[in-house]
C-alpha cells in the first residue's frame, strides 16, 4: 500500500472513530449519530439545560435489549430547538 492510500486509510479511520459529540449539532443530528454509532433505536431525545450548557439527552434501546442514555452537548450555538 502506497504512502498516500495509507495516508488516506489512517485519516479515514480517525474520523469514523471519533465521538459522535465531535460532529453533533441539532437534536436530530445527535440522536441519528447516536443510534448509528451504538447500533440502537431512538427512544427518545430531548435537549436539557445543565447549568450553562445544553445538553441532547438520547435514549437508545440496543439489540441486546438494554435501555441507554447517551448524552451530548449541543453545539448549537444557543439556538433555541
Amino acid at each position: 500500500m502506497g504512502p498516500k492510500k495509507l495516508q488516506k486509510l489512517c485519516l479515514l479511520l480517525l474520523v469514523l472513530l471519533m465521538p459522535v459529540s465531535a460532529f453533533a449539532i441539532t437534536l436530530e443530528e445527535a440522536a441519528r449519530q447516536a443510534a448509528r454509532q451504538n447500533d440502537a433505536k431512538v427512544l427518545s431525545a430531548k435537549t436539557v439545560q445543565r447549568g450553562d450548557k445544553r445538553v441532547h439527552e438520547i435514549k437508545l434501546l440496543t439489540r441486546d435489549g438494554v435501555v441507554k442514555t447517551v448524552r451530548i452537548q449541543d453545539k448549537s450555538k444557543g439556538k433555541k430547538r
